[in-house]
């Protein structure tokens, strides 16, 4: 194991708040919605198979995880509620989206207004 690697100390999912929680043994420490990590899931549904080739999801402020399960030493495979369970987030990608989160949230969220979709408040915030 190259010890400079992310590897997770700590993975709970909260499901009430539809927020996946994860600690990772450099010390980082990240609060990942549900609804963050199915619109950026590695899936190919949802990421294409090449650059340029990412679809935009919609509709998913509401969504939320049913089920983890461990995928080997080197990642999770999470189960949506909309039936989504394609994407394997290995600990490098849970990790990047953790510490990229300033950055892609905003994005998605621009892509959703460039698209012309309006994002409603999530039901389980109100």
């Amino acid at each position: 194991m190259n010890p400079k690697k992310p590897m997770p100390t700590d993975i709970t999912l909260h499901q009430k708040s539809h927020v996946l929680e994860i600690a990772f043994n450099d010390g980082s420490h990240f609060k990942l919605s549900a609804e963050y990590l199915r619109v950026y899931s590695p899936s190919a549904e949802v990421q294409g198979h090449g650059p340029g080739q990412e679809v935009l999801q919609l509709g998913k402020q509401d969504v939320n995880i049913n089920k983890i399960e461990q995928v080997g030493h080197y990642a999770i495979q999470l189960y949506f509620d909309d039936n989504h369970d394609t994407g394997i987030f290995s600990w490098e990608t849970l990790y990047r989206l953790g510490k990229e989160y300033d950055v892609l949230w905003p994005r998605y969220i621009q892509r959703l207004k460039d698209a012309g979709h309006n994002r409603p408040e999530p039901k389980h915030l109100k």
